[in-house]
């Protein structure tokens, strides 16, 4: 075994040697025999370093064998080293090979020993780091050529004479036909696409028949040349809805392109100047067409509840969010308003009791909205309690001023007392958020059984599923005027007490910042019924009152915006601040004539807290998603934990610079 090893090791360098004797006999002949003698005794004194060396170097890799398999028997040591696959013996740390077997030769195209190369001269872009990781098999296949091979391993500590140290033993198994099966298999599996036209009815109201036509014709061009490359097929469902059924190798394209369909299907305009826009539904990596039909669905639902004009793609995991910069416009119908109405009455009346809860940090939206829920379970006779946290939020002066009626003297409770009362039949509605994790309490959410949710967020990855009821309208300006609406249905004016009424104005006065910002006809309507309910905007407007030091800190927080990109304001402030404050001073700053989106940074503890405002193109909550952030497109929110406000900063630039050259790019206006 020896003998074969050395002479697998050892380099061929005789030729060099008799290339040296044959230049001393040349030189004997031309008569110089004194050089002569000199250059031959050269050539014995190399041969006798070389043959010495290859003789210590033989020593030491038969060491290394026969440590590595001196405590096996036999046949274990044969089969070691006479492996019908592929083995490599390498040191994971220097990468140095050890000892390959003829096969692994073979598959790197090598002819001669391995002594002092390296596996990455061998297989380009090899990393054996994961053995040491204490992994039996690399993460990835490894391609040595056009074939691809599974690599398995293990590592062993090893004592020689000089030092100790770890030596790998690899194993590669030919997986190119699988792989190849595998990758066609995943290329080719069915991808559903849902395309909706969100504003058809408007774009066609009151125009002529030849011109709905031309317009219908329009879209379905567009749709037609965008799938063409796809090789799918592409049906009209109905009036506005297709279906598009193509491979899934087509998606990553889609992707790449970030859905050009969306920016496309724009150009199209109705002869009143309303753009066509389009939300596009896509369900991938389900178990049957069934199921990835209803991934699309969901996609498609998700698309129109964050505003439309987006593409929502939708795997067995998660969802992934593509366009829905531009901003809602009122879409909504009182046909749905009254059939939620009616739905929510009969969910209260059935109920043994009902408990409402907003989000974490409850503002007064939340709260106003929650109060609109209990006037309705108060109307129908049913127990009724409002889920506040422990923590001081921003409307602990409003809870406070609700608690003093009367009919609310033992309505708020703690999430343990209202876990007490919760029972099989008790109903949970949730207000101004339809995500689990920024709910007041989410163990109440998970042992009701009966859940509604009235929300006018644009819907994240993660929201409430399994509701019951679920009144959700990104078009809405707030919760209250969601609740205001259904109220209208359930109860007249006169039966709504003041302070109900004053408690829902507050919330639609706090998210349209005093009716100035994402009202619509919709949102005076409330305004109006609450009005004739006994509300008075004046004793609203002291809710909204702050005291002398945080007007001094609000202001303190204007003083250290800086702009960027000439229409941004962005304030970074390095100490804590009240949250109330610094969502005052992000709506201060658009005040500031240029600026259309500001930015409120600030540490709150162990985490940064983002608070941002826009106006007109400029969609803050698409920018805050990309740090893990919410809300709507004119007003959103962000908490990043473990970061410093500088290091927060940096990436809000980076993801601000990312918005406005896909902004560029799509060819929209800036801001």
């Amino acid at each position: 075994m020896n003998k074969k090893l050395f002479q697998l090791l050892a380099p061929r360098f005789g030729l060099y040697f008799l290339v040296m004797a044959a230049f001393a006999v040349i030189t004997i002949l031309l008569g110089r025999v004194d050089v002569a003698v000199g250059e031959l005794l050269l050539v014995a004194i190399l041969y006798g370093v070389y043959w010495g060396t290859m003789v210590r170097r033989r020593r030491e890799a038969a060491s290394y064998l026969e440590q590595l398999v001196g405590s096996m028997d036999g046949a274990t040591r044969d089969s070691t080293l006479n492996c019908p696959l592929p083995v490599a013996m390498f040191r994971p740390d220097t990468d140095e090979v050890v000892w390959t077997n003829d096969r692994f030769l073979r598959l790197t195209g090598e002819q001669e020993g391995m002594f002092d190369t390296k596996m990455d001269d061998l297989v380009p872009g090899f990393d054996g780091r994961w053995l040491l990781e204490g992994k039996n098999e690399c993460p990835q296949e490894v391609n040595i050529g056009e074939r691809r091979y599974q690599v398995f391993g293990s590592v062993a500590r090893t004592t020689g004479q000089e030092e100790e140290g770890a030596l790998a033993t690899t194993y590669w198994v030919d997986v190119t036909e699988l792989a190849n099966t595998r990758d066609i298999y995943k290329a080719t599996r069915p991808a559903v696409a849902l395309f909706l036209l969100d504003n058809y009815e408007d774009t066609i109201k009151g125009q002529e028949d030849s011109v709905r036509s031309a317009m219908l014709s329009a879209v379905t061009q567009k749709f037609t040349q965008w799938t063409a490359d796809a090789d799918g097929i592409l049906c009209r469902l109905d009036r506005d809805r297709y279906l598009f059924l193509f491979e899934e190798q087509y998606l990553e394209g889609y992707k790449a392109e970030k859905f050009s369909l969306l920016d496309n299907i724009r150009t199209i305009q109705s002869p009143s100047g309303i753009p066509v826009t389009v939300s596009i539904g896509v369900g991938v990596d389900g178990d049957s067409l069934a199921e990835i039909f209803r991934f699309a669905s969901l996609s498609a639902e998700m698309a129109l509840s964050r505003g439309g004009d987006q593409a929502v793609v939708k795997n067995r995991f998660n969802f992934e969010f593509y366009g829905g910069r531009a901003k809602e416009t009122e879409k909504r119908t009182k046909v749905k308003s009254r059939v939620m109405a009616s739905a929510l009455g009969e969910l209260v009346a059935d109920a043994s009791c009902v408990l409402v809860m907003g989000h974490k940090a409850a503002d007064m939206d939340a709260v106003g909205a929650a109060v609109g829920v209990c006037a309705i379970a108060r109307k129908k006779g049913i127990p009724h309690y409002i889920i506040r946290e422990g923590n001081p939020t921003p409307a602990d002066d409003l809870c406070r001023r609700v608690e003093k009626m009367e009919e609310y003297r033992g309505v708020f409770l703690d999430s343990q007392e209202a876990l007490l009362r919760a029972d099989s039949r008790s109903l949970l509605v949730v207000v101004d958020t339809n995500r689990p994790e920024q709910v007041s309490s989410l163990e109440v959410l998970k042992s009701c059984n009966k859940v509604a949710v009235i929300d006018h967020h644009r819907r994240a990855a993660t929201y409430i599923e399994g509701a019951a009821l679920n009144f959700h309208e990104p078009y809405a300006s707030s919760a209250s005027e969601l609740v205001t609406e259904l109220i209208g249905y359930l109860m007249d004016p006169m039966d709504l007490l003041r302070g109900e009424a004053e408690a829902l104005m507050a919330g639609l006065m706090l998210d349209t910042k005093n009716f100035t910002m994402r009202t619509g006809g919709r949102t005076f309507e409330a305004a109006a019924f609450l009005r004739r309910a006994g509300g008075d905007t004046g004793e609203v407007k002291k809710l909204f009152q702050t005291d002398l030091a945080d007007t001094v800190a609000k202001y303190a927080i204007i003083q250290n915006a800086k702009p960027y990109r000439q229409n941004i304001a962005i304030a970074a402030v390095d100490h804590a601040v009240g949250r109330v404050t610094a969502a005052q001073a992000a709506d201060e700053l658009l005040n500031i004539a240029g600026i259309q989106a500001s930015f409120v940074l600030y540490q709150d503890g162990d985490r940064v807290v983002i608070s941002a405002r826009s106006m007109n193109d400029t969609n803050v909550q698409v920018i805050l998603e990309a740090l893990g952030g919410g809300g709507n497109a004119s007003a959103a929110g962000a908490q990043i934990p473990g970061k410093t406000v500088a290091e927060v900063n940096r990436m809000l630039l980076t993801v601000l610079d990312q918005y406005f050259e896909e902004d560029e790019e799509s060819g929209q206006p800036e801001g």
